[in-house]
């Protein structure tokens, strides 16, 4: 028996926003039936990894040809509403400055047009030796496709992160 759509989805970009719908399971949620806080990391690692990967820049392809490595050097995040089991919500991602060895990283998890989680984030490129080096020339022109500047209601909260 073949099931249509059996692939998983890596999302879609729309204006400049990547997008990765996501269903809210029983392991995601605590005792209330709420998303744990510490599951949203996970989530919106999946939307950057997502958008890597429609970007045709994958982690592994990256990590085996170039040596290349994506990693958090920071995170700041606005738990703002919840989740509950079986929701489905919208991870929207984009990028901000496009620095020589990383980059800003906006995004927010969405049930609707509400926002329930807020993250800001510098991504940085790593080497084998555990090093900065700059992001790849192929990386950052796809990865151009989503820094363009999107109106948002709320400024960013740290000054490190430039939109």
């Amino acid at each position: 028996m073949s099931i249509s759509g059996s692939e998983p989805t890596s999302g879609r970009i729309e204006n400049g926003v990547h997008m990765l719908p996501l269903r809210v399971y029983y392991e995601d949620t605590d005792a209330a039936g709420i998303v744990y806080y510490a599951n949203w990391l996970r989530f919106l690692e999946r939307g950057r990894t997502e958008l890597l990967r429609l970007l045709g820049q994958e982690h592994s392809a990256l990590r085996e040809a170039r040596g290349v490595n994506w990693v958090v050097r920071r995170c700041a995040i606005d738990y703002l509403k919840p989740a509950r089991l079986d929701e489905t919500i919208n991870i929207r991602t984009h990028c901000g400055e496009l620095r020589g060895a990383s980059l800003d990283m906006i995004q927010e998890a969405r049930r609707g047009e509400k926002i329930l989680v807020r993250a800001e984030l510098i991504v940085a490129c790593m080497g084998e030796n555990g090093r900065p080096v700059r992001l790849p020339p192929l990386a950052r022109a796809a990865l151009a496709e989503v820094a363009a500047p999107v109106p948002r209601r709320v400024p960013p909260r740290s000054r490190h992160i430039r939109v």
